[in-house]
């Protein structure tokens, strides 16, 4: 039954979801070419903000759980299971003030209104799957950047989302990279519970109803651990908060 009377409200989703990317892909090439990247910053923050609203046609909420423990004024690796486009959604308008920055594969450069455009340009990069050495010195250059700027990356060590929910081994590559070049940093593991369901059907028709859980673990200080360590405690604290 949630299938069927699925289809008319995903329909009304996607309208409202495709005119948020249409309206906002302006106004970031404005914000950016005129105003600078906090202008920009700004500009993508609403964009998420309006995009969990059109989340809410599908009866969508989101809860964040411990955001007090993300540390404040330091670069911070976020490391995450992977479920759905929404996990990013959530992510950027949330933790906005950790000023969140992804790895995402080169294909989501083009093609997207908004999402590309801020891609190329707000400080997250793009690597190519198929190429693991082009890969290396972009995520490099993403590990200096927090470094420097005391910003957050946010990497999925899963590679691709999980379509029931259950995780998938973590990849450890990019997390050693961005621990080697951002040295000052935190990691701080996040679990992410239901966002599977909202493309349970595939994409079209959506999950109707989900109460999408973000529950953020303690932090682990990379200066104080080997990475071996940091990689068994961030995916242990990950995984632990999966609920199937």
């Amino acid at each position: 039954m949630q299938k069927i009377v699925s289809y008319p409200i995903s329909i009304v989703f996607y309208v409202a979801f495709a005119l948020c990317l249409l309206v906002f892909h302006p106004i970031q090439w404005i914000c950016f070419n005129v105003f600078g990247y906090q202008s920009h910053k700004k500009s993508v923050d609403y964009l998420n903000f309006f995009l969990t609203k059109c989340t809410n046609i599908l009866g969508t909420t989101y809860h964040f759980q411990n955001v007090n423990l993300i540390p404040k004024n330091v670069p911070v690796i976020f490391v995450a299971n992977h479920q759905s486009l929404y996990d990013i959604v959530g992510i950027i308008w949330y933790l906005r003030r950790f000023h969140p920055k992804f790895v995402s594969k080169k294909e989501l450069g083009r093609g997207i209104p908004s999402v590309s455009y801020n891609l190329r340009h707000g400080g997250s990069v793009l690597i190519d799957r198929k190429d693991p050495k082009q890969a290396l010195p972009v995520i490099k250059g993403l590990g200096e950047y927090i470094e420097k700027h005391r910003r957050s990356a946010v990497i999925f060590p899963e590679g691709t989302r999980s379509k029931t929910g259950v995780p998938k081994r973590f990849s450890e590559n990019g997390l050693k990279i961005l621990c080697k070049y951002a040295p000052s940093a935190y990691i701080v593991p996040i679990s992410i519970n239901n966002s599977w369901k909202m493309v349970r059907y595939g994409q079209f028709p959506m999950g109707l109803g989900n109460r999408l859980q973000f529950t953020i673990h303690e932090p682990i200080a990379i200066k104080d651990f080997s990475f071996q360590e940091i990689m068994e405690k961030t995916e242990n604290a990950v995984v632990q908060g999966i609920k199937n």
